[in-house]
């Protein structure tokens, strides 16, 4: 039986921003508490300095209590 091609909705700048985080390469993360669709969330954000401001970059948010998790057949994991 054949498998059908894997599916993802990882990007190519997506990756290169976790490889970033993971590589210890850089000190311009931060975990910033912020809020999603109007709940409490928090983002880990890459800070660059723009002109004399910084630019704050969300890069990847934390699960609001909202949020449904599934797969790509729409299976919510199993939860312990």
């Amino acid at each position: 039986m054949e498998r059908p091609a894997s599916q993802t909705n990882i990007t190519d700048a997506l990756r290169e921003h976790f490889n970033a985080l993971t590589s210890g390469k850089y000190r311009n993360f931060a975990l910033f508490s912020c809020f999603v669709n109007g709940e409490p969330a928090a983002a880990i954000a890459a800070v660059n300095q723009d002109g004399e401001g910084f630019r704050i970059e969300p890069l990847f948010v934390s699960i609001t209590p909202s949020m449904v998790l599934t797969d790509h057949d729409g299976i919510i994991p199993q939860q312990d």
